[in-house]
């Protein structure tokens, strides 16, 4: 496949801090990308140095093998984690508005369709609700046709329900062969979503993959969940690896069957417990020694 994307060696100084710290990575057509990770790890000043919008302190970003130029602002489209929509205009107003800026166009009645945004087409901006406001930054972001899409947390703060619209969204652009690099905190989310990511922490990227192969190699065991945790003994018994969290324990074993059997023959209360394999919070977690930072 052609590489869309080509991030060498990217770096960031503010002062004494080092925001950005040797990032490198490219991206093929049609792959949805996704930038994990807490706070402060240096991911949205990546992406923004990417984008344009922050100057970098050294490195190099090619966009189809050559330095940005006219052809990345024309073929980039953009979704903000924080935008705000002119007041007094209604949504359909607002879309045409942001269209024309242009001269590469999306077919409208297209993204509107794609967007969902058919009922709240005359609604005032003022007056939609959260999820709408995202499906309409995200159709602005659509625009003008790009074949290179970044989302910057387009879900935070959503219901699930709006969260699940959006995701719907993006499954749509991805049918599309368009490439698509998503900043997200809800691991479910880039599980779902992303063929690929790549997880920052100190402006660095720590892990980078298919989320299955990561998962494989470096996070492959299974956890159990018990609401009404043993002694400690036991648990070392059933396995070195073991949390106790708010609501009970978490334990990490490689051997299921035999994690079971130590607890059933201890005679530990299992009529409450979960059983489900380690997702990327968990491989988040082991790689970081942390969860994300607030």
């Amino acid at each position: 496949m052609n590489i869309v994307l080509e991030v060498k060696n990217l770096t960031k100084h503010y002062s004494n801090i080092q925001a950005v710290n040797g990032v490198s990575f490219s991206i093929e057509e049609g792959t949805c990308m996704g930038l994990l990770g807490p706070n402060g790890a240096g991911k949205t000043t990546t992406i923004e140095m990417i984008e344009g919008i922050r100057s970098m302190t050294s490195g190099e970003i090619l966009y189809k093998g050559k330095p940005r130029g006219a052809d990345f602002r024309k073929e980039t489209g953009i979704q903000f984690q924080n935008t705000e929509l002119p007041d007094y205009l209604s949504v359909l107003e607002t879309l045409e508005t942001f269209r024309n800026l242009y001269g590469r166009k999306s077919d409208i009645r297209e993204l509107i369709k794609i967007c969902h945004l058919e009922p709240i087409l005359k609604q005032d901006n003022r007056k939609i609700s959260g999820g709408q406001k995202q499906r309409l930054l995200l159709a602005m972001a659509l625009a003008n046709d790009p074949e290179l899409i970044f989302l910057d947390e387009p879900t935070t703060g959503l219901d699930p329900q709006s969260r699940r619209h959006l995701w719907d969204i993006v499954y749509q652009i991805k049918e599309k062969k368009k490439t698509v690099i998503l900043t997200t905190h809800y691991m479910e989310e880039a599980q779902i979503l992303c063929d690929r990511v790549a997880i920052m922490d100190y402006g660095k990227i720590i892990a980078d993959g298919p989320p299955e192969k990561l998962l494989n190699e470096q996070c492959n065991n299974t956890t159990i969940i018990l609401a009404s945790p043993p002694d400690d003994d036991i648990l070392d018994r059933v396995s070195s690896k073991w949390i106790k969290i708010q609501d009970g324990v978490e334990i990490y074993t490689e051997n299921l069957n035999q994690s079971i059997k130590i607890l059933l023959d201890n005679k530990v209360d299992l009529s409450n417990m979960t059983v489900r394999p380690q997702n990327l919070e968990d491989l988040f977690l082991k790689l970081t020694g942390k969860k994300l930072r607030a």
